[in-house]
Order: C-alpha cells, then structure tokens, then sequence
C-alpha cells in the first residue's frame, strides 16, 4: 500500500451560500464515513487571504510577504492523505470527494530515506 495527497481545490471567489456549506460539509462527513479505513489525515485550509509566503531572497535572508505565492483562479482548500493500493485506488477516492467549485489532484507521497 502506499499513500497519496488528495489536494481539494475551488474557487474562493465563487459565490457559496449556507445551503452550500451545510451539503459541503455533509459531504465530506459522508466521504470519512464511507473510506474510514484508507484515510490518514486530513483538513480544511483557511482562505488564501491567511496565507503568509516566504522565499529566500538571495543574500541569506527571506523576504516574507502576506498572502499566497501564487495567484490562481482556484485555491487550495484542503487536503486527505491516503492509504491506497495504486494510483487508480487513489483516484477511485479522490472522484468521492466534495468539490463543488472546483477539482482534486491526487499526488503520490514520495518516501525520502535520510539515513
């Protein structure tokens, strides 16, 4: 078995009322009930408005500005690692879980030996 990211993407800017949220949500509480035994970990991210990007500034230092690195239409929203058998399990996962404004991509974690 080995494990993949999830990553859930949207569209901040799209509009989102409560009903919205409330089927969102049950949703993924549906997604946890249903792949209970493959999920490792998960969470929601808070707006990309948050986000706090650092990058080396070429003399030894860091420049660290407000908001996120990139400007896309969709954002990064959220995320579940995985356990799974292959990519195609992996996918079969992602394909259930809530995306209402947006998409998934599915990663492969890349095991680093460091000894």
């Amino acid at each position: 078995m080995s494990e993949y990211l999830i990553l859930i993407y949207s569209d901040e800017q799209a509009p989102v009322g409560a009903e919205d949220v409330q089927r969102t949500h049950k949703g993924h509480m549906e997604f946890g009930q249903n792949n209970g035994a493959a999920l490792r970990g998960g969470n929601a991210l808070h707006g990309t408005e948050t986000a706090t990007s650092i990058r080396p500034d070429g003399s030894g230092g860091f420049t660290v500005t407000d908001g996120a690195f990139a400007e896309t239409k969709e954002a990064l929203g959220g995320y579940y690692l995985v356990e799974a058998a292959d990519l195609d399990a992996a996918v079969a996962l992602a394909k259930q879980v809530p995306m209402p404004n947006g998409g998934v991509e599915v990663r492969p974690i890349r095991v680093i030996d460091f000894s």
